[in-house]
């Protein structure tokens, strides 16, 4: 009997020792489980800080943006106010009748024109009559039948004449093909 009972106080020890490993255990698991739950809410912590701050930069590139289209034709404006200026002084001398028109008065004022468009990057687009068409930088009116066969595919006419802004075509030369 007594082995009996040694064996039921021996199970009685384990089946102790066993909980409390269990409970050591459990208390590990819970401790583990908040270091995860605080390392989840510090990394979603991050993450809205990060999103939030990104967001921030869109909204302010898209204002900067913004303010700089607004801007952007600002320096070429200027630039063409004394031309304005200089077409005003002759429209007025025009609505006194008093002087007859003065063509190198608007020649001037048309070089002037030229010359601030040019300062600010324009440029007018290559195109003569005998050139090759180029689809690329021509647009092509109308077709009409050549002359001879050697301006076939070639420009006859230019209608308008093409401006291109540093390397970008702005506006395609408008131009007659021979066919």
């Amino acid at each position: 009997m007594a082995k009996k009972e040694d064996k039921a106080a021996e199970k009685k020890t384990t089946s102790k020792k066993q909980t409390s490993k269990k409970i050591k255990a459990e208390d590990k698991a819970k401790l583990q489980m908040e270091e995860a739950k605080a390392a989840l809410e510090q990394e979603k912590d991050k993450y809205l800080r990060l999103f939030a701050e990104f967001e921030n930069f869109k909204k302010r590139t898209a204002k900067e943006r913004i303010e700089l289209f607004k801007t952007a034709n600002q320096e070429v404006i200027s630039a063409m106010i004394p031309v304005l200026d200089d077409f005003n002084r002759a429209q007025q001398q025009l609505d006194k009748g008093e002087a007859a028109i003065d063509v190198e008065g608007f020649k001037l004022i048309f070089n002037k024109f030229q010359e601030v468009l040019k300062s600010n990057g324009l440029a007018q687009t290559e195109a003569k009559a005998g050139d090759s068409f180029d689809a690329e930088i021509h647009e092509a009116i109308t077709q009409i039948p050549a002359p001879s066969e050697k301006e076939k595919g070639k420009i006859i006419d230019i209608i308008e004449t093409g401006y291109q802004l540093g390397d970008r075509i702005i506006r395609y030369p408008k131009v007659v093909v021979g066919q």
